[in-house]
């Protein structure tokens, strides 16, 4: 749950008292162009972006924050860290560890982060590997891998947290064309397994398959939410109808 967000850098206002709900199991695909302020919202979810305004819970559970009376109050960092793994994010990048294998890059965090046993987490490490196509790649280096595997591993170390809502930053946006539906077809995968996602993206095509809810965004604010056949071919605000026109 997202209510009543806002957050500025300087002057520049680039959230705008934005508020949605992403219910458990659903697909949420955030669209609009470039500087709308998408991705500062997905780093608000996950407390990698301050808010100046508003909150955000997961499963009524504060993120980034505790609640005293009308007060909200900045949790310290190990107790941000902690909340922050029910949350997992997928970044345009990769982000991958290079001086770790694609096994050890998926275990890192259960380890240290969730202090589970090694020997326990290689096992469902290669699970998940299996699960994004890359059962054969666990003692490979992320320099060896294409843009495509690399990304994989990433969804891959992302799953490992088992969190509760997973957040991809326009996860196609840094790969060759040729390599785009190898990673959308894993985010299908996960989106008809029932995972939570909220997904910052330019693939229309991809939306209109995998989504419940889009979200319409422009100049920091929700212009317009809706199902994807209503929001791809029957918008209500000229904002939307316009930004479509130009990539549809």
């Amino acid at each position: 749950m997202v209510e009543h967000v806002t957050k500025s850098f300087g002057a520049l206002r680039v959230l705008d008292d934005v508020s949605f709900t992403a219910p458990s199991g659903s697909v949420t695909v955030i669209l609009g162009r470039s500087g709308s302020g998408k991705s500062t919202l997905l780093r608000t979810i996950n407390h990698l972006e301050r808010v100046d305004e508003g909150f955000i819970a997961v499963d009524g559970a504060l993120i980034g924050y505790r609640q005293q009376g009308e007060l909200l109050f900045e949790l310290k960092e190990p107790e941000i860290l902690r909340r922050r793994v029910d949350v997992g994010m997928v970044f345009q990048g990769f982000n991958l560890f290079p001086h770790l294998t694609v096994l050890e890059n998926v275990v890192e965090a259960p380890v240290s982060v969730r202090g589970r046993p090694r020997a326990e987490i290689d096992v469902e490490a290669r699970e998940w590997l299996a699960r994004v196509g890359l059962s054969d790649k666990a003692d490979a280096y992320p320099r060896h891998l294409s843009g495509g595997q690399q990304q994989r591993v990433a969804i891959a170390r992302a799953l490992a947290l088992k969190p509760k809502v997973l957040l991809f930053d326009e996860p196609t946006s840094a790969l060759d064309p040729e390599l785009v539906g190898e990673v959308l077809d894993v985010i299908k995968e996960l989106a008809r397994s029932g995972t939570t996602l909220i997904i910052v993206t330019h693939e229309i095509g991809f939306a209109r398959e995998v989504a419940d809810t889009i979200v319409f965004m422009d100049a920091g604010r929700i212009v317009e939410t809706g199902r994807p056949d209503q929001i791809l071919t029957r918008p209500r605000e000229a904002r939307t109808a316009e930004f479509l026109s130009k990539v549809l």
